[in-house]
């Protein structure tokens, strides 16, 4: 009797992790930082962040290459909640 493909699981092949993060540069107002920290946080900790200039509100985006178009979601989420701007990389 031969088993039916249905039983087995197939097999998936994982990719290669990334060797680097991708980065985004995200310009925000001072006092709306921790609303940003808690919005990503919802977000299933989709990435990290760095403040690069807390005087301009400056943050470093990071997150892998693979995530992008759930950040582009995140970001255009988090727009509607603050003033949002993305900036060219520095």
């Amino acid at each position: 009797m031969k088993k039916s493909s249905r039983n087995r699981p197939r097999k998936r092949i994982c990719p290669p992790p990334p060797q680097t993060s991708a980065r985004t540069y995200v310009r925000i107002n001072t006092a709306d930082i921790g609303m940003f920290r808690f919005l990503l946080e919802g977000y299933d900790n989709l990435g990290i962040f760095t403040v690069v200039n807390k005087f301009k509100g400056i943050l470093l985006l990071r997150y892998s290459p693979h995530l992008k178009r759930e950040v582009k979601v995140f970001l255009k989420a988090a727009a509607t909640e603050m003033k949002l701007e993305i900036l060219p990389h520095l």
